[in-house]
Formats: C-alpha cells, sequence, structure tokens
C-alpha cells in the first residue's frame, strides 16, 4: 500500500509539473492583465498564473531573511513537538523530576565550589565541544556557568526527544532549533562571560575588541563585495592550486574534461576518470602540489581525467539530472574512448558527483555498456534513508519553499546554502569563529582547503529541485523507482568491484549511510572508513599527522554485519588512505602500458581550464 501510495503521489507530482507555468510565461502573464484590468475576469487562467506568481515572489522574499529554511516547516515541527508534549503528562513528570535532580546536583556543586575545595565537574560536555576546555573555565564563577549551562543543554535535549506521538523529522527539527538557540546564548559567547576573552581584554587594554571589530568589518565588506575572505588571495587556481599539468581535451556547455600529463614511463591500461560534485569546484582534488590526489595518482602511474563543472547561471535553469547524466560522465566516457580505445575506465565519484556516477553505471549496466573497469564513490551516498541532519531540510514543505526561491533566480547560490550547513557545525563554523576572529581578533591562517571552500559555486533549478524530491525526499534510487532516459535502473545490475570510502566525521554524508551501498550493490564492495571530516577526511595525503582508516572486502553473497559491529572488529591502520586505495587502482587496471600521446589528439586550452574560473 506504501509502494503504491507513493507511486500516486509522484504520478500526481509529475501531473503538477507538467501543468506549472514557468517564470516566463506569469511575468508575460502579469504584464496582459495589468495592461487590461478593467477587464479581468477572477476566474481566468490569468488571475490563476497571477496569484502563483505571487505565492513564489512572496516565498522567494523571505528566504532572503530565513537562509533558505521554510517558516512553515519550522512552525509544523514546532506544533507538532509542542502538542506532543502537551498531550504526555508522563514525559511532563519526567522534565519536572530532571529538572529538580540537575538542580540538586548543580546546588551541591556550587556548595563545594564556595567552600573552597576541589571538586569533580557535576556533568562533562560531550566529546566533540570544546568551549570549555581551556583552565580558566574551572575556576569560579566561570565553572559555574559552564555547568549550568551544560546542565540546561542536557535537559533541552530531554524535553525535544523521545515525546510520544511526534514525527522522528519534526523531533530531529525540535532538538536541531534547541541546540542553535542554546549554541547562541552560551557563556563562551560573551566578553564578560569568558574567561578566556576577558583576560585577553584586560591585558590589552581591550584593544582584542578593536581589532576583532576591525575584522568584523573587513569580512562585511568583502561578504557584501562578493571578494574572497581575507588571505584567500595567496591561493590562485592554476598558479598556487590547480596546477598538475594537463590539458582540457574536451568542453561542452557543461563540462570541461582535463586530461592530465603523465609522470612516468609506464601507466596502467586502464584510465582513472573523476566525477566530482558541481556543488564544488572539483580542484579540492588538486589543491596544492602536497596535498593533490591528482597529482599522487599521476605520480603513481595512472592516467587521470578529470571534470570540471560549469558554475551555472540563470540561463542553465532547465538543465536536470538527465542532462548532468548525459553532458558529464557520459560524455567523458565517450570522450576517453576515442582517445584511449578499448580500455576500460576506472571511474571515480565524489559527494554528488559519485551519487551521479552511480545512476550512470546502473544505467550502462542494464544498457549492456561494458566500459567501466571499477568504481570508486567518496563520500557518496545512493540511500538517503539515513542522510544525517541534512534531513532536517528535507521535507515537502521545505522543498516547495526551496523550489519558490530557485525558481525566482534559476538556481541555487551556494551563499543560500552555507547558512544551513554551517548550522549543521555551528560551534565549529560560526560561534568559535565570532569568539577567536571578533572577541579575541585573532585570525585563524587561511589554507588551501579554505581558500577552496570560499569559492562558491551554484546549481540549477530544475536539477536541484529533481535531486532533493527524487533522491533524498522519495529515495528513489534504492527503491528502484529512478529513471533514466524514461527506463528504471537498478543498482543491483552493477557488476564491476566498487570501493566506498567514508569519513568518520561526515555531516554531510554519514558513513553509516555511505556503508548502505553494500546493500544495494550485488558485486564485490571495498568498504574504507578514514579519520576526518567530509572534505578534510578525503584530502588525506601520505604524512598527513593524525590520519588513519579501517578497510574490509565484503562479496555480493555475504552475510549482512551490523556497520557499527564491523568496524569496531576490523584493526586501525595508521596513516593515509591514499597508498591502500592506489593499490586497488592498480590492481584492477589493467597492466602497465606505454603512456597515451598527449599529441595524440587536440588540446583546447591547458588546465585547469576556464570553468573552474568563473565566478
Amino acid at each position: 500500500m506504501a509502494e503504491a501510495d507513493r507511486r500516486q503521489d509522484k504520478q500526481a507530482s509529475s501531473h503538477t509539473d507538467r501543468e506549472q507555468v514557468d517564470r516566463a510565461d506569469l511575468e508575460e502573464t502579469y504584464r496582459r492583465w495589468a495592461e487590461r484590468y478593467g477587464h479581468w475576469e477572477p476566474d481566468s487562467y490569468s488571475s490563476r498564473a497571477l496569484f502563483e506568481l505571487t505565492d513564489r515572489a512572496y516565498h522567494a522574499g523571505i528566504a532572503r531573511f530565513t537562509f533558505g529554511l521554510s517558516p512553515q516547516a519550522l512552525t509544523a515541527a514546532y506544533l507538532d513537538w509542542a502538542g506532543g508534549l502537551a498531550f504526555a503528562p508522563g514525559k511532563q513528570l519526567q522534565l519536572y523530576d530532571k529538572a529538580f535532580r540537575k538542580f540538586l546536583r548543580f546546588a551541591g556543586y556550587s556548595g563545594r565550589v564556595a567552600m573552597g575545595g576541589g571538586c569533580p565537574e557535576c556533568i562533562t560536555p560531550l566529546e566533540q565541544d570544546h568551549r570549555f576546555t581551556n583552565d580558566e573555565w574551572k575556576k569560579p564563577p566561570f565553572n559555574l556557568m559552564s555547568q549550568a549551562f551544560l546542565l540546561s543543554q542536557q535537559w533541552w535535549h530531554n524535553a525535544t526527544t523521545g515525546i510520544p506521538g511526534v514525527t522522528p523529522a519534526n523531533e530531529r527539527a525540535a532538538e536541531f532549533a534547541a541546540r542553535q538557540i542554546l549554541d547562541m546564548i552560551a557563556p563562551s559567547n560573551f566578553v564578560a562571560t569568558n574567561p578566556e576573552v576577558l583576560n585577553a581584554t584586560i591585558q590589552s587594554g581591550g584593544m582584542n575588541l578593536v581589532q576583532g571589530y576591525q575584522n568584523f568589518l573587513e569580512d562585511w565588506q568583502r561578504q557584501v563585495s562578493g571578494s574572497p575572505p581575507v588571505g584567500a588571495e595567496k591561493y590562485r587556481v592554476g598558479e598556487t592550486v590547480a596546477v598538475t599539468p594537463g590539458e582540457v581535451v574536451y568542453e561542452n556547455d557543461l563540462i570541461e574534461l582535463i586530461q592530465y600529463t603523465p609522470a612516468t614511463p609506464k601507466v596502467d591500461a586502464n584510465p582513472v576518470l573523476i566525477v566530482p560534485a558541481w556543488i564544488m569546484k572539483y580542484y579540492i582534488l588538486d589543491l596544492s602540489p602536497e596535498n593533490s590526489l591528482v597529482r599522487y595518482l599521476v605520480e603513481k602511474g595512472h592516467t587521470v581525467f578529470m571534470i570540471s563543472w560549469k558554475n551555472p547561471g540563470s540561463e542553465d535553469r532547465d538543465l536536470g539530472m538527465d542532462d548532468y547524466a548525459r553532458m558529464g560522465p557520459l560524455s567523458a566516457l565517450d570522450t576517453i574512448s576515442d582517445i584511449m580505445p578499448d580500455r576500460k575506465v576506472q571511474a571515480v565519484g565524489y559527494c554528488l558527483g559519485g551519487t551521479l556516477l552511480a545512476i550512470v553505471a546502473a544505467a550502462m549496466a542494464r544498457d549492456k555498456d561494458d566500459r567501466l573497469a571499477s568504481l570508486t564513490f567518496l563520500a557518496t551516498q545512493v540511500d538517503f534513508e539515513e542522510a544525517g541532519e541534512l534531513l532536517l531540510f528535507i521535507s515537502t514543505k521545505q522543498l516547495a519553499f526551496l523550489n519558490d526561491m530557485m525558481w525566482e533566480q534559476g538556481f541555487l547560490d551556494t551563499r543560500q546554502m552555507a547558512g544551513a550547513f554551517q548550522m549543521l557545525r555551528s560551534n565549529d563554523l560560526i560561534w568559535s569563529r565570532l569568539i577567536h576572529e571578533y572577541l579575541m581578533g585573532e585570525r585563524r591562517p587561511m589554507n588551501d582547503l579554505m581558500a577552496w571552500n570560499a569559492d562558491l559555486t551554484r546549481m540549477p533549478y530544475r536539477m536541484h529541485s529533481e535531486y532533493l524530491s527524487e533522491l533524498f525526499l522519495h529515495n528513489d534510487l534504492v527503491e528502484n523507482r529512478y529513471h533514466v532516459d524514461g527506463k528504471p535502473i537498478t543498482l543491483s545490475d552493477i557488476s564491476v568491484p566498487v570501493f566506498l570510502v567514508a569519513t568518520e566525521r561526515d555531516h554531510v554524508a554519514p558513513w553509516r549511510s555511505v556503508h548502505k551501498f553494500i546493500l544495494h550493490a550485488n558485486t564485490e564492495c571495498t568498504f574504507l572508513l578514514t579519520s576526518g571530516g567530509h572534505n578534510a577526511g578525503i584530502v588525506s595525503e601520505p604524512n598527513h599527522p593524525r590520519r588513519h582508516y579501517r578497510v574490509v572486502t565484503c562479496q555480493g553473497d555475504d552475510r549482512y554485519e551490523e556497520p557499527e559491529t564491523l568496524m569496531d572488529r576490523l584493526p586501525t591502520v595508521t596513516g593515509s588512505w591514499w597508498p591502500e586505495w592506489e593499490k586497488w587502482l592498480s590492481e584492477n587496471g589493467g597492466g602497465k602500458v606505454a603512456p597515451p600521446d598527449m599529441k595524440g589528439h587536440a588540446s583546447i586550452r591547458p588546465a585547469p581550464g576556464k570553468y573552474v574560473l568563473e565566478q
């Protein structure tokens, strides 16, 4: 019944989409109506179009002040939580009891502090919470402030979770909202209640606040003017980053395909094609020479091709997922087949690029296209049922709101996404910066990864709407409802070896969600879990400090084992995961051959090309 309901909902959604009038038609309708206002018929097509235009323009205007978050979705989550709590007297009594017990604990702790004796804390911060680690927080009255805050934070977590009848999505939203408010009012964020800031202010005579204000003004001016952050100018694409030698060998209206110059006398017969996400610039995998994954592969004897995506504008609003598949990986594979005939390709997808690569690989398997030798997915999800805290921003109401926001401008700007991503890690990305740069007056040194992260991109209206609706919201890919060229695909058709890389602290593609690819595959899968986050964990060159990983290979007919149990029993290997993966690539590389002649085909322009430079 649920499957039938989902099909009916999707059919209804498709029917609605077909009836939607695009922006140009709506604006033309509005103009014609305005010219003949006196003859307007309230029930006419023009009136309906005008009403729809009014709603969309209203939502788009609100979105500018809400970071793209839907007030309707937030209100629905709040009402669900508040209504559930109102009709749960047992939960209310439990919260009263917890509040009283926490008060007693805090009162006892305060009494021991007042007596001057050393005493253990009544609550310790979570492992990832570093706000109160400085020794100054262990002295009165700041220890009392931090302990009271942590107890309150714990109580609010209890108050927003475990309420009978509240949907899981609304419960996550309520807990998330409470956490954001608490993070905002934490004692660490204010001069008078942060002992580190207070001491710095006294010692410098307030000059830290003067410098912090100057830092704020500089950041604000750069933000308004669209300039990169302070220090990013040292990392110039094609000069200090993205400098691995290569040539653009193919281009269309969506991609440039870069072929990198061989660096060894012999190379693997099967070339490597990297499909990065278009939510980011490709050169995260070709940063500085010392941490460039592309350079590492080339120096290890691989022929590497890289897709560089165009930064779309309003004119690209109607590009969809099928367009990205056809003009992206499939066009790149056609070009590689022309340059290196009769060679199979080892395809690599990163993040959203990996999701697209999985779709393309399943479609190729369906159509008996055997040009792939292996597949590697870096921090990639195909099953979005457990997509982490990003699901907080994906619902029917939220998607409708986002569609109206994107409809107005034809794309989703990364600046509009940045607010949501920052809130997922507000302590690290918002409040920690406020403390260090604006209260302490200390600039954090810029590095190449930070500069890359500030090099923003956009996503077309239609593509992003399809991605959120069909993949995130309805999970069509793993439920075999996703269509390519009008025909369904299934991941179980993929038969080539697969290498999955996940990172331990990934807030975009949680490692347990990445691991679920194994549940839908029918082939040999190697799963590697490395330390770090979504980006820093992937940019993990050899000799990188504090890196480790665990790895396991599963056959298609192996019995399923819970991911946590599986990881716990695996040995931890110290160091970068790159050599482990490169060894696997070589095993599937088809043997050593002479490198391809870079002069044997037409070069359009030198790497890094032009698309990566577009703003």
